[in-house]
């Protein structure tokens, strides 16, 4: 009889047989598309051609947005989440022609997604990163793809997550130019947030409310801006475990226009931040009962939680130290027709005297505050009454027109 060591060794190696075949398979389906679609592209053109997938996207440099365009293909982004929000996100970067694109989920595909843009009915089964790969390679073959089909948080997992983040870049051994969290879940959001303070990794987070009516997406730079252990929401404060929240049956609400937009939104500032220009939202969040988009910066809190994020702050702040302060010159403004040849001025109707008799005391106050308006004295004529009359306002009239 087999002994435990021996069958987990024989589990190895037919999982090892079996990605062999997978990608034996992934080779002889890639080979076959390539025959389909279009050939890689070694250089972007800005030639209006019906075969040029480039030229839209190249026109931005023409008009003046972009001052160069084709530096996208210099950048390599990890997708970590590869949902609602992930997917859609995956595939914007891919059309857009970015460098490469490192994927990370451990979820399948299912027909329960199917409210949701991206996947397909005849994908169900699939793992989400093996899914989207295959879609996003026939979509565009210039773009490198690395997929990882684990969970992050657990302990194995998050070393070779991070392994992966400041070595997978694409230049092998070159850290990735951004993180992106699609996640749902908060335990998945603190990994990437601990992995991403610990190595100095600039990141952006998203996400949508359960309700599926709202969204945010932020970016958090380390040591310089808030992470997301700095203000932790109750369930991280009061570290509860989330999956006690969930209950049999229950599952949160989903909109695939709620997640295209925070996707948009997503991608829209990762392009900014690479390409330079526009401006780069810190904060940006959706109310889509509302329309309303609040955006805010939140500062590091110097009493977070994260070690490694005190640690970058005290870094960031030597480094401010050391940059040259800019001194900002007050330019006085020029006074425009101070003198006139018609010897106009303009005077104020309201004499002195009257501005002050409609000026009331002033309330002592601690430093710094002050009253917007004062209410003036009553004197003796405010506090006159019109004596009551049975006369009609008719009667009232004729007197008046007399006088």
């Amino acid at each position: 009889m087999a002994t435990v060591e021996e069958l987990k060794l024989r589990v190895r190696e037919l999982e090892n047989e079996l990605i062999k075949c997978k990608q034996k398979q992934n080779a002889m389906e890639d080979a076959h598309n390539q025959a389909l679609n279009r050939p890689k592209i070694d250089k972007m053109s800005a030639e209006v051609v019906d075969s040029n997938p480039y030229s839209r996207l190249m026109a931005l440099k023409r008009m003046g947005i972009v001052e160069d365009y084709e530096k996208i293909r210099t950048f390599s982004v990890a997708v970590v989440g590869v949902g609602g929000v992930g997917s859609v996100t995956a595939e914007m970067l891919t059309r857009c022609g970015i460098g490469k694109l490192m994927l990370f989920d451990y979820d399948k595909v299912e027909l329960a997604n199917m409210n949701r843009l991206f996947f397909q009915p005849h994908q169900a089964g699939l793992s989400k990163v093996e899914a989207a790969e295959h879609t996003l390679r026939n979509i565009n073959p210039d773009v490198a793809f690395e997929t990882h089909n684990y969970n992050i948080t657990t302990l194995e997992n998050f070393t070779h997550f991070m392994d992966r983040i400041s070595r997978g870049g694409l230049e092998d051994g070159m850290p990735v130019d951004l993180v992106l969290s699609c996640v749902d879940n908060f335990e998945a959001r603190m990994a990437i947030n601990t992995a991403c303070n610990e190595l100095g990794q600039i990141w952006m987070e998203s996400g949508v409310s359960e309700n599926a009516v709202s969204g945010h997406i932020q970016l958090i730079v380390p040591g310089e801006t808030a992470c997301f252990a700095c203000a932790p929401p109750l369930v991280v404060a009061a570290n509860i475990d989330e999956k006690t929240l969930k209950r049999e049956g229950v599952c949160a609400a989903s909109l695939p226009t709620t997640m295209g937009v925070v996707a948009g939104l997503l991608v829209q500032n990762v392009l900014k931040y690479l390409l330079r220009f526009g401006t780069v939202s810190y904060y940006l969040g959706y109310n889509a009962m509302q329309d309303f988009f609040p955006a805010m910066t939140m500062k590091a809190n110097p009493q977070c939680n994260d070690r490694h994020c005190r640690r970058q702050q005290e870094e960031y702040k030597k480094k401010e130290a050391t940059q040259p302060k800019v001194e900002v010159v007050q330019e006085e403004e020029e006074v425009v027709h101070e003198d006139n040849e018609w010897g106009i001025q303009l005077v104020s109707e309201v004499s002195d005297s009257e501005l002050q008799a409609a000026t009331g005391a002033r309330p002592d106050l601690p430093e710094g505050i002050t009253v917007a308006y004062t209410i003036p004295a009553q004197d003796a004529a405010a506090g006159d009454t019109v004596e009551e009359t049975e006369q009609s306002l008719e009667d009232l009239m004729a007197q008046m027109r007399k006088l």
